[in-house]
């Protein structure tokens, strides 16, 4: 009786793998925030200013007939605080994929084993975990400031989400943007261009009823304004949830869609090392 040796090379399953790819790279990432905690607070330094400083100014605000809101103007403007920040925070990581190339770092993990979609998701996973962290701070500096939050923990848990959500879809863009141009300057650009105007024309600082009828227009098609009004009625008395989760799905799909093209901006980026 003969024996038969199959010679043919075993495949290793490539779930565990990626996910152990994404846990160890993601791990790196986390390692170098924690060493360097400060870059962490000095991101909400900004926020906070801003919080504060418009919580003080327009304060009055909230009195003017029609506002109808029922709270502090500071806790009104807690979610656009935390939208502003989760934009801005994520915008700049474009920086961070421009220094690993031009330090090579990048090009030494293609040429790795490592999966290449777990590279990019332990950036996202690492951005997520930031605007978790910076979004918690601005809460409880509201907390501490007066801001009272009636829908609870759960409001909050919601806030964090749409924040990540938004994160991650700027997050994703200043990646392809970083890939395409390796241009500090133009991710820059992107920033300021985006940034304030995208904050003006949303209800981060004022209610929508008092923007003009093309503001309000916009403001209703910008993803920053879908993320201030997610938190802001999740974190009130009366959550109209179904408005909330319509919201809420349109940023998961502009999230999603980001991630689309900056993996397939790397895919491209890997193929031309």
């Amino acid at each position: 009786m003969t024996a038969t040796i199959d010679t043919r090379p075993s495949v290793a399953d490539p779930g565990p793998a990626f996910l152990s790819d994404t846990w160890w790279l993601t791990g790196r990432k986390l390692m170098a925030l924690v060493r360097q905690p400060y870059v962490l607070a000095f991101s909400v330094v900004q926020p906070a200013i801003w919080l504060f400083l418009f919580g003080e100014l327009f304060h009055k605000i909230i009195d003017i007939p029609g506002f109808a809101y029922h709270g502090s103007y500071l806790a009104y403007l807690i979610p656009g605080i935390v939208a502003m920040n989760a934009m801005s925070g994520n915008m700049w990581s474009g920086m961070a994929m421009i220094e690993e190339i031009d330090a090579g770092t990048l090009n030494r993990f293609l040429v790795t084993p490592a999966s290449r979609l777990a590279i990019m998701n332990a950036a996202v996973v690492e951005q997520a975990v930031s605007t978790t962290v910076q979004t918690l701070i601005i809460v409880a500096l509201g907390y501490a400031g007066g801001a009272r939050y009636p829908g609870g923990a759960a409001g909050i848990v919601v806030l964090v989400l749409a924040s990540i959500l938004v994160g991650v879809f700027w997050g994703g863009l200043s990646n392809m943007t970083g890939m395409l141009l390796r241009s500090r300057e133009a991710i820059i650009g992107v920033y300021t261009f985006f940034m304030l105007p995208l904050m003006f024309l949303s209800s981060a600082f004022i209610q929508p009823a008092f923007m003009p009828g093309w503001m309000q227009a916009i403001a209703s098609r910008n993803p920053l304004n879908w993320e201030v009004q997610i938190g802001r009625d999740a974190l009130a008395a009366s959550t109209d949830w179904a408005a909330v989760a319509v919201r809420m799905g349109g940023l998961l799909a502009l999230a999603l869609v980001a991630i689309a093209i900056s993996v397939t901006t790397f895919r491209s980026y890997a193929k031309n090392v």
